[in-house]
């Protein structure tokens, strides 16, 4: 009786089983590392320009919306336009950037959309969530991410940035606004002039009251400076446009640097 021929077993980098199992988890951080990286290079991606906002703020206006969403959502497209030209301004020069959101409706869409209308490179870090987040219309194939691991995903936010601009939202957009306040107060992100732009002083004043924080001592007077809010992108393209122009120069001349991590 001759025996059965064996079957060649799978490699492990291509046993789904194993790839999806608790013991190959570092082995998925590091694909979520090294695989946006390759395609980063591969697009010559160095500098973006990153919105933080709502995924709930629609283009359309709501007739039963007493706050007028709508309005942030055409403020951060047009705002993303402006950057845009400005982007080409510094791209015939060598250096451009491109604009980043999280890939998903509201704000993000916005963000990609306005870089769209611009022509310029248009990036999305969608994350799978339970409520599942669909990559908007806006963003450039070929810049498309679909991250598992949160902070693998927040990693590329910041790489790259070289300004982050924060429209209103919910607890998302207030996570990622406090985890960067907190990078850049205590020196883990040292990126010189790395500019923080919050839209609608009203909205963000009503809601968070850092002076009783000063008060209670609880954060520094200088803490927020850190920060600064805008009212109109005109506004906040005149903040933007002399601080972009000079990180990027500045990044330029120090490449073999990293991004801007502390190691």
């Amino acid at each position: 009786m001759s025996p059965t021929k064996m079957k060649r077993p799978t490699k492990a980098y291509k046993n789904l089983d194993f790839l999806h199992s608790r013991q190959a988890r570092t082995i998925r951080i590091m694909a979520e590392y090294l695989e946006p990286e390759k395609r980063f290079l591969e697009h010559h991606i160095k500098h973006t320009v990153v919105f933080f906002g709502s995924s709930r703020i629609a283009p359309d206006a709501d007739p039963n919306d007493p706050h007028r969403l709508h309005h942030y959502y055409w403020a951060a497209e047009e705002l993303a336009f402006k950057l845009g030209e400005f982007s080409k301004e510094l791209a015939g020069n060598g250096e451009g950037f491109a604009v980043c959101s999280g890939g998903g409706p509201g704000i993000m869409e916005a963000a990609n959309r306005g870089a769209s209308r611009a022509g310029i490179s248009s990036i999305g870090l969608n994350i799978s969530i339970p409520q599942e987040q669909q990559p908007n219309d806006y963003i450039s194939p070929a810049l498309s991410f679909e991250f598992h691991y949160f902070f693998m995903r927040k990693l590329w936010f910041l790489y790259h940035a070289k300004a982050l601009i924060i429209f209103p939202g919910g607890f998302g957009t207030l996570d990622e606004f406090f985890e960067v306040l907190t990078l850049v107060q205590t020196k883990k992100l040292e990126k010189h002039g790395l500019t923080i732009l919050l839209y609608d002083p009203d909205f963000w004043q009503d809601l968070l009251n850092f002076d009783k924080l000063i008060g209670y001592g609880l954060i520094s007077p200088e803490d927020v400076a850190l920060f600064h809010y805008f009212s109109s992108p005109e506004q906040g393209m005149a903040i933007l446009k002399p601080r972009l122009e000079k990180m990027i120069k500045g990044f330029s001349l120090s490449e073999n640097r990293e991004a801007g991590y502390v190691d």
